[in-house]
């Protein structure tokens, strides 16, 4: 086993064997295509992160192609680590499938695709009149892409490799199955590679089931904690007084970006519809709701004329608003592994942030149990919050 400040290649010494271990700190010294090259700095890269150092040479130089399990805490650049390797491994003269990227969110998928985006609400004539013209890549979320893939209008026998993102949300509860029955329709020889912020014991049983072998490239749990995020708990007693309370913190800090999660959406709404009542201005967004009208309000939220989204865990995975300095959790995750996709948020790329729990008395217990899973503290929220935005 090797240990790397924050990452560990598992079952190392049999692993060396068949890929460059190297930890490359250096884009130039990854044996990339010239073209990918020159992609990678015009998108503003200078340096790749701990996760591209030590994951991208695995994918793309192992012989025959290694399955992949990477795992790094959320603004790290995951997706940039599967989007560099894809493309090193693609032959762009062969005009045909070579690549599937699959995500839990229409967003997520919509963010990662720069090539080809099989999501639901969209019209599947306008994905085959796409397809029909050949495409190297494609994302897409896994009922579009299941039903592209059995009704034959993806030609699923050219793909030599397939990522997962947010692999712990795929393979665990609404996916998996779906997950399961995509695997039956691709080739067996593809190369499989899984991405995500957390990556709990269970899930690694599951993909011992479809994955050869695979070189997990893990973070050490008790490091999964966001450094530059500062994270406080308001004790509020009752749930009935988290509207005030949430209120009155809006009213004292200056922000230049928040996200406000709650866990269910009727509860987004209330508290969306309350807000705008006070004359307090915030945006939100859930699964329910049409996608063009999800599509609008993530656009305005990007851009800065929306600074204050309430939302569900849709929102908690993979996408990335450059300003966000504070996180919200009005209510504290159902799932311990989304407390760290949720706070994640914030402090993207090394920038710092501030996570907020409203914590009432039937909560107290749920916050000790985040500490516990996080090896972290949680304080109360001092009087001076508004410095440390």
């Amino acid at each position: 086993m090797n240990n790397q400040d924050e990452i560990i290649v598992e079952d190392y010494e049999n692993a060396k064997s068949r890929y460059d271990d190297r930890e490359v700190k250096d884009f130039d010294d990854m044996n990339l295509k010239e073209g990918l090259l020159r992609g990678i700095y015009s998108y503003g890269f200078e340096k790749p992160s701990k996760i591209q150092q030590r994951a991208i040479l695995p994918i793309t130089t192992s012989n025959p192609p290694a399955d992949v399990i990477g795992q790094a805490q959320s603004g790290t650049g995951k997706t940039a680590t599967f989007t560099i390797s894809m493309l090193q491994r693609i032959d762009t003269t062969k005009p045909e499938l070579q690549a599937l990227v699959m995500a839990p969110t229409r967003e997520l998928a919509q963010q990662i695709h720069k090539v080809h985006a099989c999501v639901g609400g969209t019209k599947v004539v306008d994905d085959i009149a796409i397809l029909k013209d050949g495409v190297h890549v494609i994302v897409g979320t896994p009922g579009r892409v299941y039903h592209m893939i059995s009704e034959q209008i993806i030609n699923s026998a050219t793909i030599k490799m397939l990522v997962i993102d947010e692999a712990d949300e795929m393979l665990s509860r609404g996916f998996k199955d779906q997950i399961y029955a995509i695997f039956k329709l691709l080739p067996e020889e593809m190369q499989v590679c899984l991405f995500s912020a957390t990556m709990p014991p269970e899930v690694l049983e599951i993909t011992e089931k479809f994955m050869r072998d695979s070189i997990r490239i893990l973070v050490k749990k008790e490091e999964l904690t966001l450094e530059g995020i500062r994270q406080f708990y308001i004790a509020v007693q009752k749930e009935d007084w988290k509207l005030d309370t949430l209120c009155d913190l809006y009213k004292t800090l200056v922000i230049t970006q928040c996200v406000i999660f709650c866990n269910a959406r009727k509860k987004v709404e209330w508290l969306a519809e309350e807000m705008n009542k006070r004359n307090f201005t915030v945006s939100c967004m859930h699964g329910e709701m049409d996608p063009d009208q999800r599509e609008l309000i993530m656009k305005e939220f990007k851009s800065g004329s929306s600074r204050v989204l309430i939302s569900t865990d849709l929102l908690a995975r993979g996408i990335d608003v450059h300003h966000v300095s504070l996180v919200i959790n009005y209510d504290l995750p159902r799932y311990k592994e989304n407390y760290l996709h949720r706070i994640g948020r914030s402090g993207r790329y090394g920038r710092k942030g501030v996570a907020i729990n409203f914590v009432s008395r039937d909560d107290v217990r749920s916050l000790r149990e985040l500490e516990k899973f996080y090896t972290t503290q949680i304080e109360e929220m001092p009087e001076d919050v508004a410095n440390l935005l």
